[in-house]
C-alpha cells in the first residue's frame, strides 16, 4: 500500500483550510432519514439511507461550491494514489472508504502547516505571555469531530470483520454496533479480510502524525492490535492453489506482525498490558448489560499470541510496573492512585493474580535463574515510589510478588531477592570483609537512604507479608545481631525506623523455633559470641533527615582507652536493658519467661562452678601463651557471670507477674531455683536470698496444688519433674520447716491432689497473702489489735499460735511468737534458731557492705531476727533501727526497700507514730505499727512537715474494705493513713519502681 504522504503538491495544501476538511466530516456525520425507530428493520433502512444520503451530500458540495474546489482537488489526489478500493455494493464499506480518504487529507494538511509555522522570537517585555501555538493544533470541538469520525471507521471497519473470539463482539458493545453488525454485507466485494486490512493499516498511517496518534491509541488501540493479530498471526485453513486466490499476500502479513509489534513498543505499557489481557480472555470489561457477559473463547493461537506477548512487556525495562500499572488501572484503580488504588489493594485475589504472573519464568526466557536475575531488582523497586499514593498500590502487590517468588523458588529469591534487599545490613557485619579504600576513618559505609530503604523493605516483606517461610526467616537470621544493635542506637535517640526495627525484632522472635528464638536473645544480650554483629570499626551515626548511617570509626588513642571502655561498658549495659524493654514486649508469647528461664539456670551453673578449676598451674609448667590464653579464659569467664547475672536483674525488674504463661513455664522456673538451692547447698554457700527465693518457688507450688489453678492430668505430669528435686531438698535442706513442705509438696503432686496436708494450704496462703500485703483477713487485724492491749493479752495470743502450729503439724519447738510472725511465711519467714553473738556482728559488718546483694540480705536478716525476737537482736533494737534509717537513704532499690521492710517491725510493739525528717534529700519516712504499715513519701519541703497524731489518724480512716486487694506499691497506702499522696523517689539506673511484695522473691 503506497504512502499517500507522496501524493499532494505544496500548491493544494497552501490554499487548503483545516477548517473546510473538518466541516466536511461533520457533514458526513450528520444525523438524517426518518425519524421513525420503533421496529429493527427500519433502524437498518434509516441507517443506510442516512450514509448514503450523507455520501451524496459531500459529492454535492464539492462539485457546487468554489470554496471546496481545492479541498476537492486534494482529495482526488490522495484517492487516486490509493490502492484499495474504494466503491462497493456494500454501503458501508463506501462510507468507510470516504472517511479514511478525509482522515489522510486531515494528516497532509496538518503536516503541511506544522512546517510552514514559524513562531518568531517572543517580546522579552511580556515573558509572561503565553507562545503562539501551531495551526496543526485541533480545539476541543475539532477532536471531539475527530474522534466521533474514528469511532465510525472502527464500528464500520474493523471490528465488524474480526472472527469469533478476537476481540468483543461488536453486538455486545453497544445497540448500535447490532445494528452495524446486521447491515454490513460480508458477501459484497472487497473481501472481509482485504477491508480490515485497509482500515488498520490507513489507521496506522495517520497514526503517525502525534496529536491524531494520541486520540486514535487512546481509545481504539485494542480494537487496532486485535485486527493486527488476525491478519499477522491467525494460521490460514488451507494453502492457496493460485496466487491470485490469495485475500492477503505473506508480505502484508509481514507488514501486519510488524506494525503490531511497533505500536506496543510505542504505546503506553500498562495500556498494551491491559488490552493484551483482554484480548487473552481475561476479564472483559465493565459493561451494564447482562448480555456484555457472554463472549466466545479466545482461541488457542491468539491465547498463546497474547501471552508471548505479555512476557515481551515483563522482559522490557520497567516491564513490571508496566505489568502491574496495567492490571491494577484496569481493575478500576486510576493511574494517580486514590480511593481506587486502596480498593484495588485490599483485593488479596488479585495481588495473587499478579504475583503468579510474575513468579511464572517465561517461555522466552533462557532460563528461570537469567529471568530471576533480570526481574527481581524492578519488583524491589516496586517498593521505592515516592508518591504516596501509587506507593499504597503497589506494596501489597510487591509484598505478595516478593513471597510468592520466595516460596515457588526459594534459592533464586534468596539470591536475587533477599540477598540484595539485606545488603546493606550483610555490609556492616563482623564476617564481611571492608575493602581497605573503605577503611579510612569517616568514610561512610552505608549511606542513611540505604539503611532507611533497606529497614523499611524489611518491614514491608516480614512484618506487613507475614509468611515465616524457611528461606524468609533463614535469610534475616545472620543480620539479627546487626538489627538489634541499631535497635539500640535508636532507642538513644529520636529516629522514624526504630518502631520499625522493634517491630521486625519481635516478628522474628514470635516466629522463630523457641529454640532458635533463645540462641538469638543469647546473641543480643552478648552471652554467644558466635553470633554475627556489628564490625568492630563500624558505628552507627545519626544522620540529618532522622535516620542513621554506619560509618567507620576514628583509631583509638592511648589516652583514650579510658574513654573507650566506658563507651564499651556503657553500651553493653544499654543492650541489656533494651532487651529487657524488648522481652517486656513477648509476654504473651512465652518467649519472655522462657528466657528467663534460661537465664535461672545459667545462674545454677554459675553457682555450681567450682573455683578450684580456675586456679593456674604452677608457671614451670606453662608456657607464656598458654599463660595469656588462660587469663583470657578466666577474663571471659567473669564476664559470662557478670552478663549472666546483670540479666537476672535486669530481667526480674523489667517483667511483669504475668511473665509466666503455662504450668510448664512455672514448674521449669521452680525447677531451676531447686536446681540453684541444691548446687548452693553442695558448695555450703547458702545465703538468705537463696532461702527466700526457695521459699517464694516452694510456695509457687503450693498455690497451683492449693486450687489457685485448675490443674488437669497432663499438667500433673508436668509437675512430676520436680519429685527428684524436691527430694533432694527435704534430705540436704538444714531448715526443717522447707523439709516438710517439700516431703508434703511430693505427697500432693504424686496423688495428684488426691492427699494434701494442710502445711500446703497454709504455704499457699501466705504466698498469697505476702503478694497482696493489703489483704488482710479479719482475724489478722483482730489479733493485731489484740496485740496492742498489753503483755497479757500478748502472752494468750502465744499460747493460741502454739497450739495452731501444733495442729497443723508444724515442729513442737518453735518459738512463742505472735500469729502474724508464726505462720510460715512461703517467702521470708524460716524456723527461728537461737543467733550467737559472733552471728550479729557478723550480719552487722554485712549491713554497711558496698555491695548491693549483701547488704540488702543482711537487711532483711535483721529484720526477720527482729520478728523472730531473738534475744541478741532485741538488745540491740534501737541500733538496728540506726542502720535501717540510714539505708532509707541508699539510691539503689533493693537496698532501700529492704530497709523499708525492716523498719515496721524495729518500732515499739505499740501503737505509736514516729517520724523522721531527712533534711539533706528532704524525705519524710513515717510508719504506723499498729496497722503494719510502712508509707515512704518525698515531700519536697524545707523544714520539717507535721505529723498527725494517732487519735487523728484512728477517727480520719476509713472503713477498711472486706474484699481482696490488689497489689499496690509501697507508696499507695496514703488513703487509708488519711495524708496527703506522697511521692517517692525515682530509681536514677533502672527508671522503675519495684513493690515489695515482687522484691521479697
Amino acid at each position: 500500500m503506497a504512502d499517500p504522504r507522496q501524493a499532494t503538491g505544496s500548491g493544494v495544501l497552501e490554499t487548503c483550510c483545516l477548517e473546510r476538511i473538518l466541516e466536511a466530516l461533520k457533514l458526513l456525520l450528520s444525523p438524517g432519514g426518518s425519524g421513525s425507530s420503533s421496529l429493527q428493520i427500519t433502524k437498518h433502512d434509516v441507517l443506510l439511507a442516512t450514509l448514503k444520503s450523507n455520501l451524496s451530500a459531500v459529492e454535492d458540495k464539492l462539485l457546487k461550491d468554489p470554496h471546496w474546489k481545492t479541498l476537492k482537488l486534494l482529495r482526488d489526489e490522495i484517492a487516486n494514489k490509493a490502492e484499495w478500493p474504494q466503491n462497493s455494493v456494500d454501503v458501508t464499506w463506501s462510507f468507510t472508504s470516504q472517511i479514511l480518504l478525509w482522515l489522510l487529507c486531515l494528516k497532509e494538511t496538518m503536516i503541511h502547516l506544522a512546517a510552514d509555522f514559524n513562531p518568531g522570537k517572543s517580546n522579552p517585555r511580556t515573558p509572561e505571555a503565553a507562545p503562539a501555538l501551531s495551526p496543526d493544533t485541533l480545539s476541543i470541538s475539532q477532536q471531539k469531530t475527530v474522534q466521533s469520525v474514528l469511532q465510525f471507521v472502527v464500528t464500520l471497519g474493523v471490528c465488524p470483520y474480526l472472527m469469533p473470539g478476537v476481540g468483543l463482539p461488536l453486538r455486545y458493545r453497544t445497540e448500535f454496533g447490532a445494528v452495524v453488525q446486521d447491515v454490513v454485507c460480508l458477501d459484497a466485494a472487497p473481501d472481509a479480510t482485504r477491508r480490515l486490512y485497509t482500515s488498520c493499516r490507513v489507521l496506522l498511517n495517520v497514526a503517525q502524525h502525534a496529536s491524531l496518534g494520541s486520540l486514535i491509541f487512546c481509545r481504539h488501540f485494542g480494537d487496532i492490535a486485535a485486527g493486527l493479530c488476525q491478519l499477522g498471526f491467525c494460521p490460514t485453513k488451507r494453502k492457496p492453489l493460485k496466487p491470485e486466490e490469495e485475500v492477503l499476500t505473506e508480505e502484508e502479513r509481514a507488514l501486519s506482525r510488524e506494525a503490531l509489534r511497533d505500536i506496543l513498543n510505542q504505546i503506553y505499557q500498562p495500556l498494551a498490558v491491559r488490552e493484551l489481557l483482554t484480548l487473552q480472555g481475561g476479564p472483559p470489561q465493565a459493561f451494564t448489560d447482562v448480555k456484555t457477559q457472554v463472549r466466545s473463547r479466545a482461541p488457542a493461537w491468539l491465547w498463546r499470541l497474547c501471552g508471548q506477548l505479555l512476557s515481551e512487556r515483563l522482559m522490557r525495562p520497567s516491564g513490571v510496573q508496566a505489568v502491574v500499572r496495567g492490571i491494577l488501572e484496569g481493575a478500576g484503580a486510576g493511574a494517580a492512585g486514590g480511593h481506587d488504588a486502596e480498593a484495588t489493594a485490599a483485593d488479596w485475589k488479585k495481588c495473587d493474580l499478579i504475583a503468579k504472573i510474575l513468579a511464572s519464568c517465561p517461555q522466552q526466557s533462557l532460563s528461570p535463574e537469567d529471568y530471576y536475575r533480570d526481574i527481581c531488582p524492578q519488583i524491589l523497586d516496586l517498593f521505592h515510589f515516592q508518591d504516596k499514593l501509587t506507593a499504597r498500590q503497589f506494596q501489597r502487590v510487591a509484598t505478595t510478588t516478593f513471597i510468592t517468588m520466595s516460596r515457588e523458588r526459594p534459592q533464586l529469591a534468596a539470591k536475587y531477592l533477599l540477598q540484595p534487599m539485606l545488603a546493606p545490613l550483610h555490609r556492616c557485619l563482623n564476617t564481611a570483609e571492608i575493602p581497605e579504600s573503605d577503611m579510612v576513618p569517616g568514610t561512610i559505609l552505608v549511606t542513611e537512604e540505604e539503611l532507611s530503604r533497606c529497614i523499611e523493605d524489611v518491614f514491608k516483606v516480614y512484618v506487613v507479608g507475614n509468611e515465616p517461610s524457611a528461606v524468609l526467616v533463614d535469610s534475616l537470621l545472620p543480620v539479627l545481631g546487626v538489627l538489634f544493635s541499631l535497635y539500640c542506637f535508636t532507642r538513644q535517640s529520636v529516629s522514624h525506623i526504630r518502631s520499625l526495627c522493634e517491630e521486625i525484632l519481635l516478628w522474628i522472635l514470635g516466629k522463630l523455633e523457641r529454640k532458635k528464638a533463645i540462641a538469638s536473645l543469647k546473641g543480643f544480650a552478648g552471652l554467644d559470641k558466635s553470633m554475627p554483629s556489628l564490625h568492630s570499626l563500624c558505628h552507627f551515626r545519626a544522620a540529618t533527615q532522622g535516620g542513621v548511617m554506619v560509618t567507620i570509626k576514628e583509631p583509638i588513642c592511648d589516652e583514650d582507652e579510658d574513654e573507650a571502655l566506658y563507651q564499651k561498658v556503657s553500651s553493653e549495659q544499654w543492650q541489656v536493658e533494651h532487651l529487657g524493654d524488648l522481652l517486656s514486649l513477648c509476654q504473651e508469647c512465652g518467649l519472655a519467661g522462657d528466657f528467663f528461664i534460661f537465664c535461672l539456670k545459667e545462674l545454677t551453673h554459675v553457682a555450681e562452678e567450682n573455683e578450684a578449676e580456675f586456679k593456674m598451674k604452677p608457671f614451670s609448667s606453662k608456657s607464656l601463651l598458654e599463660l595469656a590464653q588462660h587469663h583470657t579464659l578466666l577474663v571471659e569467664g567473669q564476664e559470662q557471670k557478670l552478663l549472666v547475672l546483670q540479666l537476672v536483674a535486669v530481667l526480674c525488674e523489667r517483667m511483669s507477674e504475668q511473665i509466666f504463661t503455662n504450668i510448664t513455664q512455672v514448674v521449669d522456673f521452680v525447677a531451676a531455683t531447686l536446681q540453684r538451692a541444691c548446687a548452693s547447698l553442695a558448695h555450703q554457700a547458702e545465703s538468705t536470698v537463696e532461702s527466700q527465693t526457695l521459699s517464694m518457688s516452694m510456695g509457687l507450688v503450693a498455690v497451683m496444688l492449693g486450687g489457685a489453678v485448675q490443674l488437669k492430668s497432663t499438667d500433673f505430669a508436668v509437675l512430676k519433674q520436680l519429685l527428684p528435686l524436691l527430694e533432694k531438698v527435704s534430705n540436704t535442706y538444714p531448715d526443717p520447716v522447707i523439709q516438710e513442705l517439700a516431703v508434703d509438696l511430693r505427697i500432693t503432686i504424686s496423688t495428684h491432689g488426691a492427699f494434701s496436708t494442710e502445711a500446703v494450704s497454709v504455704a499457699a496462703q501466705s504466698t498469697l497473702n505476702k503478694k497482696d500485703p493489703e489483704g488482710k483477713t479479719e482475724g489478722q487485724r483482730q489479733t493485731s489489735h489484740e496485740r496492742s492491749t498489753g503483755v497479757s493479752r500478748s502472752h494468750l495470743e502465744q499460747q493460741q499460735s502454739h497450739e495452731k502450729s501444733n495442729q497443723t503439724g508444724l515442729k513442737s519447738n518453735t518459738p512463742l511468737i505472735p500469729q502474724e510472725v508464726s505462720e510460715p511465711n512461703a517467702t521470708t519467714n524460716q524456723k527461728s534458731r537461737n543467733i550467737t553473738t559472733e552471728q550479729l556482728q557478723e550480719v552487722l559488718l554485712s549491713a554497711y557492705d558496698p555491695q548491693i546483694p549483701t547488704r540488702a540480705a543482711a537487711l532483711r536478716t535483721l529484720s526477720r531476727w527482729i520478728e523472730q525476737r531473738q534475744a541478741e537482736a532485741l538488745e540491740m533494737q534501737e541500733k538496728l533501727l540506726k542502720i535501717f534509717l540510714e539505708n532509707l537513704e541508699h539510691e539503689d532499690t533493693f537496698v532501700y526497700l529492704s530497709a523499708i521492710q525492716a523498719v515496721a517491725p524495729t518500732t515499739p510493739p505499740t501503737p505509736c507514730l514516729y517520724h523522721v525528717l531527712y533534711r539533706g534529700c528532704g524525705e519524710t519516712q513515717m510508719g504506723w505499727h499498729g496497722e503494719t504499715y510502712c508509707l515512704v513519701g518525698g515531700c519536697r519541703a524545707c523544714g520539717d512537715a507535721p505529723v498527725a497524731t494517732p487519735e487523728k489518724v484512728e477517727a480520719e480512716k476509713p472503713v477498711p474494705r472486706r474484699g481482696l486487694k490488689r497489689p499496690r506499691a509501697v507508696a499507695e497506702p496514703d488513703e487509708d493513713l488519711g495524708c496527703p499522696k506522697p511521692k517517692i523517689r525515682r530509681l536514677q539506673h533502672g527508671g522503675r519502681r519495684q513493690t515489695l511484695w515482687k522484691l521479697a522473691g
